[in-house]
């Protein structure tokens, strides 16, 4: 009875998934990009895995699924943490083999330190290293005022940037996080930001150095920067991000960590045991939210002449992926051509919230199996038999949903 019922269910919600698909779409919902990773909605209510920390966040970076948060939009002070947005400002605004010189107000700088001194050269992508492994403030200054301009010409650079992310929860005074009034960001925010930024090659690489030495014209020896991110010797898979301390802010981490091709990133803000709990929020993640592969780059739509344009991979829950359902949404149904294909996008649902989009080019003709056999019906461009091609829909659906 048992079996019964469940191939019932699955029945069911194979034919929902079917009555999901739309080919009566205008021209102006026609192909577009995949979402950006990290700006995609969190499905339901996320978890709540209760730590120390006063705000905590976990996300999968692939998909930018929030799959833990308690207190996640809490606005708060973030210390060095601050200093994932000054590199990730740096590198896409900066040149990394520039030569900087470090002013006297670089030089200066109160609280952690690389020792700079003033009218010291060295280049962009070394006070990078320093920014990240060592948490240099006066890196951080050299840095923002090279790129900038100014401090305050910089942070209005690293405020456009959280404003394209969707980091409603913050504003950025200052590149270094030194505590400051209208200084702020939330765990939530802050997950988005890695996030995105773990995304970048130069960013990743900077973020998972063990040690970097680096040219030191002040003396015979190297600069020598050893990483305070211990995750990244007491965690297995351990790739990044940033720690973080202020008297005001107190013990701040990011931490990301990567296994089987999925990778994580945990916030804590204001957590005296952020260690601990970096490692139950990833523990937590991989074992709970592995991620899956949904649909993969060239893969030919069934029913359509498709082809999808990238890999669509996202973190399920035991159970989840039973309720997934996917929209096709071509150009105008009544532009397309059979025998040479139309473009348009994919779009992954889970329950009633949209989880992602797969774009859709034109599959070529000798590979389209959507299109009918006979050479006649493709000349005139006239669909294939429907029943055929509802069945072929039905069998590619549920490859995708019962996998």
């Amino acid at each position: 009875m048992r079996h019964t019922v469940n191939r019932l269910l699955r029945t069911t919600l194979l034919l929902a998934a079917v009555l999901a698909i739309s080919t009566e779409l205008s021209t102006a919902e026609a192909a577009v990009p995949p979402s950006g990773p990290a700006s995609l909605p969190a499905v339901g209510s996320p978890a709540v895995l209760h730590t120390q920390a006063v705000a905590s966040s976990l996300m999968d970076v692939a998909s930018g699924r929030l799959l833990s948060q308690e207190n996640g939009d809490k606005e708060l002070r973030i210390a060095s943490l601050t200093k994932i947005m000054t590199a990730i400002v740096a590198i896409e605004n900066g040149k990394l083999d520039e030569v900087v010189t470090v002013s006297p107000r670089a030089a200066g700088k109160e609280g952690s330190s690389l020792y700079l001194k003033a009218g010291e050269k060295i280049k962009l992508v070394d006070l990078l290293y320093g920014l990240m492994l060592r948490s240099g403030n006066d890196a951080a200054t050299a840095i923002a005022e090279h790129v900038g301009g100014s401090v305050e010409g910089f942070a209005y650079l690293m405020n456009l940037k959280a404003e394209e992310l969707g980091m409603e929860h913050s504003r950025f005074a200052n590149p270094s996080g030194l505590d400051q009034e209208g200084h702020y960001s939330s765990a939530n925010d802050l997950a988005r930001l890695a996030s995105y930024a773990l995304h970048n090659d130069t960013f990743r690489s900077i973020v998972r150095t063990k040690v970097k030495t680096a040219p030191n014209p002040n003396e015979k020896w190297e600069y020598k920067w050893i990483n305070k991110n211990k995750m990244l010797l007491q965690y297995e898979g351990a790739d990044g991000v940033k720690t973080g301390y202020t008297k005001k802010a107190l013990r701040c981490l990011v931490s990301s960590a990567t296994r089987n091709g999925q990778q994580l990133v945990a916030v804590t803000l204001n957590d005296r045991n952020d260690w601990q709990d970096h490692r139950r929020l990833l523990d937590y993640g991989f074992e709970k939210y592995p991620l899956e592969t949904v649909i993969k780059k060239g893969e030919t739509v069934a029913g359509y002449p498709f082809v999808t344009v990238n890999d669509f991979r996202y973190p399920f829950a035991d159970g989840e992926r039973e309720k997934l359902r996917l929209r096709i949404v071509p150009i105008a149904s009544d532009s397309i051509d059979y025998a040479f294909g139309a473009r348009g996008k994919l779009a992954l649902r889970l329950g009633d919230q949209e989880i992602g989009t797969v774009g859709l080019a034109a599959a070529p003709s000798s590979s389209n199996d959507s299109a009918p056999n006979n050479p006649e019906a493709k000349a005139n461009g006239s669909p294939p038999d429907e029943q055929a091609r509802m069945k072929s829909i039905l069998a590619w659906i549920k490859s995708k949903v019962f996998p």
